[in-house]
């Protein structure tokens, strides 16, 4: 299987990243891995598609970091996205923000024409687009979410807080990892103003009612196919907690994780999620609940594979890379039949 992960950038991937863990995984299961950065494609004249790439060189490696030194040492080679049997999306938008914001939307549109060629793109490379910033997940069911409202208007965004009782969270529209969330409470509101001033100076904010069972961290449970993903009697499912007094749990916040069965809530939320995933070919996906809620689903750089691993004897990088290996041999079977988003979540 010719298998290309495309990231933000090689040279700045981390050893504990899901995309490395999978790449190493690959590799040991003998497949052809590549690692492209967004920027990195062309369209050629005849209508494929080419990418500068970093290959890894040997077929087994010690560690994540092992291979991750190989990869960004590695002299960059041409190869086509559009004779690759599967491409794994895995760049985060947030991250293009400010040095290229153009960078997300061109590379949607490059894997949009090596799916419509044959490969299987994963998530779906169309509705990603649609993805693009945190309105996506207004689009699922209100049973699943909190109290939201969207919006670049200061006042409608204190009258919001005032309806939930003087708490809430604030955080860009765009953004992730934690970055830019405020958290409101009722003796904060001397500080509103800077926080809403924050917030809204880049775009739009996303003001949600603030779930007290937050302040025991939330759940990270990974979906595979739509499905919760589960190796043996193990579900790829983490609690993220922060002990530090700050209130977000994300890893870039200083977070933790433990691991978590999933109760009957999060099981719930996950059930109600899958028929909007699988219709919109979100193969991978992280969904992060609080209590009965949920507070969001990351469809574009789904995280955590790496750290389970370490707690588990689970083998979830074996059970993705065996999963993209089936969907391959279907395509095979089927000989174009399927569409990229047909064949994304089967």
């Amino acid at each position: 299987m010719k298998l290309t992960f495309v990231v933000n950038d090689v040279q700045t991937e981390k050893e504990d990243y899901t995309t490395i863990r999978l790449a190493r995984r690959a590799v040991r299961n003998g497949h052809d891995v590549s690692l492209t950065s967004i920027v990195d494609s062309t369209y050629e004249p005849d209508g494929h598609v080419a990418a500068l790439a970093s290959k890894p060189r040997k077929t087994e490696y010690e560690d994540d970091a092992d291979i991750l030194a190989d990869l960004k040492d590695a002299e960059p080679t041409r190869i086509r996205l559009t004779e690759q049997d599967v491409v794994l999306l895995r760049s985060d938008p947030a991250q293009e923000l400010e040095s290229r914001p153009w960078a997300p939307t061109s590379g949607l549109l490059f894997a949009q024409l090596a799916a419509s060629m044959g490969v299987i793109v994963l998530n779906d490379p169309q509705h990603l687009t649609d993805a693009s910033n945190k309105t996506y997940f207004q689009q699922f069911p209100e049973a699943i979410r909190p109290a939201t409202c969207i919006t670049r208007d200061p006042e409608e965004i204190k009258a919001f807080i005032e309806k939930m009782g003087g708490r809430g969270v604030i955080k860009p529209l765009q953004g992730s990892g934690g970055q830019g969330v405020f958290i409101v409470k009722e003796d904060s509101a001397s500080n509103l103003n800077v926080m809403i001033e924050a917030t809204v100076r880049d775009g739009y904010a996303i003001v949600q009612e603030y779930l007290p069972k937050a302040a025991d961290g939330d759940l990270r449970l990974i979906t595979l196919n739509g499905k919760p993903l589960k190796v043996g009697d193990t579900y790829a499912c983490f609690r993220r907690y922060n002990d530090s007094g700050d209130a977000r749990s994300n890893f870039t916040a200083g977070g933790q994780i433990e691991m978590a069965q999933p109760d009957e809530d999060a099981l719930r939320l996950a059930e109600i999620c899958a028929p909007k995933l699988i219709r919109d070919g979100m193969y991978l996906a992280g969904l992060d609940i609080v209590g009965d809620k949920m507070m969001e689903i990351n469809v574009d750089t789904p995280g955590g594979i790496n750290l389970i691993e370490s707690l588990t004897d689970a083998d979830f990088a074996g059970a993705i890379i065996e999963d993209l290996e089936r969907k391959v041999r279907l395509r095979e079977h089927y000989k174009g039949k399927l569409s990229n988003d047909d064949i994304a979540i089967m």
